[in-house]
């Protein structure tokens, strides 16, 4: 077996990939956006999610299945992985400020898991309460390998972060014991929800245990053989449709999709099986050309939260889920590491600043489930599409944002080739071996960041910086891969300064989008705007703007109930009202009735619902 130190690299330690993950603390963020969503996360948001662990029947239940507690299971059968994601949360943000509360929180919570735990390792508290005749019965829909696979994620994430010697043994039983079971024992059944694979590439990376990548590859070799049984959903909501390597378009279960991927490539990166990420990446491309919404939302239907068809990409239907976004990012990750391209980090920024960001308030109190691109003045299911949340019956994204916000660091940059790769952009420290690197910016507000060397090998390395995609004008060129070079012989004290384009500007859809067709969307930098009804003076629905729109740039330091920000002002027009009898359809003419100008004000898309709660649209008709 492996040193332990070998594995302790970050989030991924992968063999074959051309960039490495940087280790725990290796980043630093004090600053921007993501520092302050970090800082609201320990503030506010972890507290509350260990909190809801107890309200919510997630620690609860697991008092039932270890024979400590009474009344009802509380809740849905995966409601173990509230639990586990919420640890993993802690772990990263211990790692991040330690905090005595964190390793007794985990201490704690690992005791009850092993009360909790069968003989055997197997480990989930609805089967051993509701159904222990049951188990491994009902993969199609029990979840019961998705929860350990989030078990095995906190099980490293603590472990990692020094305070998970008893989560990991609970944690290693009950892998011994799927391994037991469906590898050794000869079982082929797959769970309906993917998780598990990648968390079991992860507990390989830190145990050494090779077992683990084995079952791994045998999952996602089983898929599309129709060992799944139907859930009433239909094997394309479980990507049980077709085998990986023929599948080529994201299908179903958007979360589901998104979380094999981020399984697939990780076995490719610790075996090297260039088919597997072949198949991930052609998926990749279809899915980003032709199913992914501008803030990099994913999943167009509430039907089965999936994916629709190609170009089916309404804004008000949009399902958009924060789970998705997460999956996302996990996927995007390792296929920026297996291949070092800038178009996986570009995907990154835009989840990470738009789709994902929207999920939690300013307070870090309330969350969205679902992330829509336009809510109407008639709004009628709350649910999921009204205001955020402080908790959710199905609570799986919640915990989820808090344990990525936690480990944003991760995220940041890479080693490899020579030198070191930035791929976000965030005031801080980064460190990679003898390099240390200060990084000053008021990304995104700025497209200015200042390089400071601090520490250096005095032998020549390499920086390399990510050019995004939407900045048209950069004096650095990129190479093919969409990176900056600049190769010397750093000394501390150096200096280089990248000036991204921060011009707003307006974007079309494409034409075979239906539902956007005559439409724009305002950008500016990595992040997508939105017209929210607080900024308006006249009705957001009856808005409109012209092909060649001015927009304008309007900084504030401290919207109310928003934070910093910057507006983003466009001259527009006010369309007549549209007559309230008859059908909505009447005659074209060549010469629409003239709309009363206005001053159109649109908000980042993640800071909307922070006041008013009313109409937003991202996509704004053309006059």
């Amino acid at each position: 077996m492996p040193d332990f130190d070998d594995h302790v690299r970050g989030p991924l330690a992968p063999l074959t990939g051309v960039r490495r993950p940087l280790g725990i603390t290796d980043v630093e963020i004090d600053g921007g956006p993501l520092g302050r969503w970090q800082k609201i996360n320990r503030e506010a948001s972890i507290a509350l999610g260990i909190e809801q662990m107890e309200r919510s029947g997630a620690v609860p239940n697991l008092r039932l299945a270890a024979g400590e507690g009474s009344g009802p299971f509380q809740g849905y059968r995966f409601q173990d992985s509230d639990l586990y994601k919420q640890l993993e949360a802690v772990a990263w943000e211990h790692c991040r400020l330690p905090d005595e509360s964190y390793p007794a929180f985990v201490a704690e919570s690992a005791a009850l898991l092993g009360r909790a735990q069968r003989a055997d390792g197997y480990l989930n508290s609805h089967y051993q309460v509701v159904k222990p005749d049951k188990i491994f019965t009902e993969l199609e829909y029990s979840h019961e390998m998705y929860c350990a696979g989030h078990l095995f994620q906190a099980a490293v994430a603590s472990a990692r972060a020094g305070v998970g010697d008893e989560l990991l043994a609970v944690a290693r039983r009950f892998a011994d014991h799927l391994v037991e079971v469906f590898l050794t024992g000869g079982d082929d059944g797959i769970d309906g929800h993917a998780e598990v694979e990648t968390a079991l590439v992860e507990l390989y990376r830190l145990t050494g245990e090779r077992a683990y990548l084995e079952l791994a590859g045998k999952l996602i070799d089983n898929r599309g053989k129709g060992l799944i049984a139907d859930s009433g959903m239909g094997s394309l909501y479980a990507q049980d449709h077709l085998p990986v390597r023929e599948a080529g378009t994201a299908v179903g279960h958007a979360v589901r999709q998104l979380y094999l991927e981020a399984g697939i490539v990780d076995v490719y990166l610790e075996t090297g099986d260039e088919s597997l990420l072949e198949c991930s990446v052609r998926r990749w491309e279809d899915m980003v050309a032709t199913k992914t919404s501008i803030t990099g939302g994913h999943g167009s239907r509430h039907d089965g939260e999936a994916f629709g068809e190609r170009y089916e990409l309404p804004p008000d239907r949009a399902y958009n889920e924060s789970c998705a976004a997460i999956a996302s990012i996990h996927w995007n990750w390792r296929l920026l590491l297996a291949t070092g391209q800038s178009r996986y980090a570009d995907l990154i920024e835009r989840t990470l600043y738009n789709a994902f960001a929207a999920s939690t308030s300013a307070d870090g109190l309330r969350f969205f489930y679902v992330n829509p691109l336009q809510r109407r003045a008639d709004l009628i299911e709350d649910a999921y599409l009204g205001r955020r949340r402080e908790w959710f019956a199905c609570a799986c994204c919640p915990p989820n944002i808090m344990r990525l916000v936690s480990s944003l660091g991760h995220y940041v940059a890479t080693t490899g080739g020579e030198g070191l790769s930035v791929h976000q952009y965030v005031p801080g420290v980064i460190r990679s071996g003898e390099i240390t690197l200060a990084v000053e910016t008021e990304y995104p507000w700025d497209g200015r960041v200042l390089f400071t060397v601090q520490d250096a090998p005095g032998t020549e390395w390499t920086l390399r910086l990510r050019v995004p995609a939407w900045s048209s004008s950069t004096e650095l060129t990129p190479d093919a891969s969409g990176y900056a070079e600049i190769r010397r012989a750093w000394r501390p004290g150096d200096t280089f300064t990248l000036d991204l384009d921060m011009s707003p500007r307006l974007v079309r859809p494409d034409r075979r989008i239906d539902a956007l067709r005559g439409a724009v969307a305002i950008e500016r930098g990595p992040l997508v705007y939105c017209l929210e009804q607080a900024d308006q003076s006249a009705d957001v629905e009856d808005l409109a703007l012209a092909p060649d729109a001015e927009l304008r740039v309007v900084p504030h330091d401290d919207l109310p109930g928003v934070g910093r920000t910057v507006l983003i002002e466009a001259d527009a027009v006010r369309l007549p009202a549209s007559p309230r009898d008859g059908l909505p359809y009447t005659a074209a003419v060549a010469d629409p009735p003239a709309g009363t100008p206005v001053i159109a004000t649109a908000v980042p898309y993640y800071q909307w619902d922070n006041r008013d709660g009313g109409v937003m649209r991202v996509w704004i008709p053309l006059v």
